[in-house]
């Protein structure tokens, strides 16, 4: 059984519940987060922990107990900045990038690229669509493997 789950981090409606649902390939309704949420080889992060940095303490706690990988997401189709430079950085299991809805505007991938590298993130960075299914089982095998190797 595995120990650690991957951390799904983003603000909201960056399509982390959908993510998260595909990487434990669970098919349910869009709905909102309210509390952190412990799936099957997943933590979903409601939003709110992320647009409020009084909560960051919180975010970065379960992190350290519960997560063997973190994702990072930043929504192609709204490329907002909501994160500090090297926010990335605090976390100590390993980080990955994911740009999500890349089939909409695809002219704001670069700005996403950007934004995930001032943050910290690294290579590789994920592009992904729930919606087409894009790039969703690259990154699902990619993140579970990872946490297997290490556990």
């Amino acid at each position: 059984m595995m120990s650690r789950k991957v951390m799904v981090i983003g603000i909201g409606k960056s399509g982390k519940t959908a993510l998260v649902d595909a990487i434990n390939q669970v098919e349910r309704k869009p709905r909102k987060t309210q509390d952190m949420i412990f799936g099957k080889y997943t933590i979903d992060v409601p939003g709110s922990y992320l647009e409020n940095p009084w909560m960051y303490k919180h975010l970065i706690s379960a992190a350290q107990n519960n997560a063997g990988h973190v994702l990072i997401l930043v929504d192609q189709s709204n490329p907002v900045e909501k994160y500090s430079p090297g926010f990335a950085r605090v976390f100590r299991c390993p980080v990955t990038g994911v740009i999500t809805k890349c089939d909409q505007h695809p002219e704001n991938e670069e700005t996403c690229r950007k934004q995930l590298m001032s943050i910290g993130v690294n290579e590789p960075i994920f592009k992904v669509s729930v919606e087409t299914g894009e790039g969703i089982e690259e990154l699902r095998e990619y993140v579970l493997k990872d946490i297997i190797e290490r556990s």
